[in-house]
């Protein structure tokens, strides 16, 4: 295990990002979080769920629990020979620490133990500190977050606010907080027919112009609910495949993938629905198969403004002197399981070079985030504490 003192997020950090958690490997990250922590007294809780290694650890047992949710797994580097330094040797080059995971997130989960340490050291919060940190973010997510929300739910673990530690900055530190995401639906369509000689169309049964029909039905439906603060939902085809390399050949299978990004004028189920009844419809008359393969991979939600919101956006603008902007944009993250606990916002590092070449997070960031992280942790308790 590599060692690093909680007291110092930079370091915490090149410990972390040293090593290789590619999901589903956990190579060692989730023992340096569970040594950090454990130093600062923390109850350490290991929740293996399949191959994932997920940990939720608290220290106090009086309400309210202030939980801060990250993943320490990482996508693939791509090729290393293209990065600057390894990725992951976590080196230090012009004041920023580069290596895979240093934006998304392991820079948001060093400065976060840094800064509970800082907090503990000043006494009690009043209230509990918990971390659920997973390894199972970047992949399915089966068997990480989701699965932990739902022993901890089955157990009545309450946890009453939760903060997420995703690169939700866009220019700078401090400029921007998710207060809700949209939901996601993946459908597959396969089209199923049969094969023959394109000069002869009565003997075969050509499935490429029924998934054409399809994906135009698709489209044409307007998505663009009106709801405040979100983005217009929206439908895209990420592919179509039939595979046909000879021209005189209608072909037997043609297959196409789409994806839906839904504000919450919508359901997950009602659009899988959707799908599969204009699946139907489109394929009516065809003398073959049409089959949909769907998966709802979260719904949309809104952590509403309130007394949550107004505390932690007050905390970065008074530690960070930038005011941030509560928004609803870019993709899903574990808070679409979270908020079955409890009222949850993301905050973190500036995501602009998450999953890239050469990911990295300024040095004075991550301190600067330790000192958000802290402002935020003090003033939550000074709001809901117990001695509040």
């Amino acid at each position: 295990m590599s060692l690093a003192s909680p007291a110092d997020p930079v370091s915490l950090c090149a410990a972390l990002i040293r090593c290789p958690s590619v999901t589903p490997a956990d190579a060692g990250a989730m023992a340096v979080v569970r040594g950090a922590l454990e130093a600062l007294g923390f109850v350490c809780r290991p929740m293996r769920f399949g191959e994932i290694e997920n940990l939720y650890a608290r220290c106090g047992d009086a309400r309210p629990n202030l939980c801060f949710a990250g993943h320490t797994d990482v996508v693939p580097p791509g090729d290393a020979a293209a990065w600057s330094a390894p990725p992951f040797a976590a080196h230090i080059e012009n004041g920023v620490i580069l290596g895979r995971g240093a934006a998304d997130m392991k820079g948001a989960i060093a400065a976060y133990i840094a800064a509970v340490g800082r907090v503990l050291a000043k006494g009690p919060p009043g209230g509990s500190l918990s971390l659920l940190i997973t390894g199972d973010e970047e992949g399915v997510a089966e068997d990480g977050t989701k699965a932990v929300v739902k022993a901890l739910q089955a157990e009545g673990e309450i946890i009453d606010h939760c903060v997420v530690g995703e690169p939700t900055s866009s220019a700078q530190l401090g400029d921007m907080i998710k207060i809700g995401r949209r939901g996601s639906v993946s459908a597959r369509l396969i089209v199923e027919g049969v094969q023959g000689h394109v000069a002869y169309p009565d003997r075969a049964a050509n499935p490429a112009p029924v998934l054409v029909r399809l994906l135009s039905r698709l489209l044409d439906r307007n998505l663009d609910a009106e709801i405040d603060g979100f983005q217009p939902s929206n439908l895209e085809i990420t592919s179509i495949d039939i595979g046909n390399l000879a021209g005189n050949v209608i072909p037997a299978r043609a297959e196409a993938r789409i994806n839906i990004r839904f504000n919450p004028a919508y359901l997950g189920e009602a659009l899988a629905v959707w799908i599969a009844e204009e699946a139907k419809a489109a394929g009516r008359d065809f003398r073959g198969r049409i089959s949909v393969e769907t998966a709802i991979s979260g719904e949309a939600f809104l952590t509403a403004p309130g007394d949550f919101t107004t505390v932690v956006a007050a905390a970065v603008a008074a530690a960070s002197g930038v005011t941030p902007e509560l928004s609803t944009t870019g993709g899903t993250s574990d808070a679409r399981f979270i908020r079955a606990l409890c009222p949850v916002v993301e905050f973190g590092l500036v995501g602009a070079s998450m999953h890239k070449i050469d990911e990295g997070a300024p040095v004075a960031d991550i301190e600067a985030l330790s000192r958000i992280y802290e402002r935020l942790i003090t003033d939550y308790f000074a709001k809901f504490g117990a001695a509040s």
